[in-house]
């Protein structure tokens, strides 16, 4: 089974200090790209991520600290990874709601202005929890009849979730091979911000999921109570929420001079 793809699209998978988006680090991203030809570039990266990785964690991956002490920053490999997947959707596996986040946070550290409004997002571990409720080493079992072996390393699991794509469409009549369509299937609720603190509502128009205003319309909060947005450019939020945040207020004040 081949994509039915009009542009390359960018399996990718992280394995990372810990799992929170806005304060932990990448050590280790592979990146599978396929082009509509059916043609497969892959390159896998180990990260320095100056800071420690937790014991608990490199039980998990196996990658420690002396693994990535002599490798590039993320800041120096931001522009190649940049480059590679410029030109692509993107799909991973529960890649919607932590590997894109994540990627996004690493990518405004480094001052690339990564931006996902043009690319279409696909998350396998949605579609597959939708159809059979699973983890990836089972649905790799389960779609593939393949034992995942090195489970935790970036690239078996980039190949593994690429594969299982595949065996998905080759499986269900109703899946169409078109990433616009395998985006939306795999989404769940929509964010503007992918971490899930700003969604669209049914007009799709952007509101706040969370805290005070929740469920309120952003242009209309920042309107009313300027001071707010102060105060959540300078909490600890994701760098790609403030960026949105900031998206929106300066839309609303290019709004008011025409």
């Amino acid at each position: 089974m081949q994509l039915n793809l009009t542009k390359p699209i960018c399996f990718f998978d992280l394995e990372t200090t810990g799992i929170n988006i806005t304060h932990d680090r990448i050590v280790e991203i592979s990146v599978l790209k396929v082009f509509p030809d059916g043609k497969e570039e892959r390159k896998t990266w180990r990260v320095n991520p100056e800071m420690a990785i937790p014991k608990e964690v490199t039980a998990i991956h196996g990658i420690s600290d002396e693994d990535v002490a002599d490798k590039p920053t993320f800041k120096e490999l931001a522009k190649e990874v940049y480059n590679m997947i410029k030109d692509s959707d993107v799909g991973g596996f529960n890649s919607n709601r932590f590997d894109i986040p994540l990627l996004a946070e690493e990518m405004l550290r480094a001052e690339v202005d990564f931006d996902m409004k043009n690319r279409q997002a696909i998350d396998v571990q949605t579609i597959f929890h939708k159809m059979e409720q699973r983890t990836l080493s089972a649905a790799y079992k389960f779609y593939c009849d393949k034992n995942l072996d090195n489970a935790h390393s970036a690239e078996a699991d980039t190949i593994a979730t690429y594969e299982v794509l595949k065996a998905q469409l080759s499986k269900y009549e109703e899946l169409e091979n078109d990433t616009k369509f395998l985006a939306e299937f795999s989404s769940r609720k929509k964010f503007a911000d992918f971490a899930g603190f700003i969604a669209y509502n049914k007009k799709g128009e952007e509101c706040f999921s969370f805290g005070k205003h929740k469920g309120k319309l952003v242009t209309e909060v920042l309107e009313k109570e300027p001071g707010y947005f102060g105060w959540l450019l300078n909490a600890d939020f994701p760098l790609y929420t403030k960026k949105v945040l900031t998206n929106i207020k300066l839309r609303g004040f290019n709004n008011k001079l025409f």
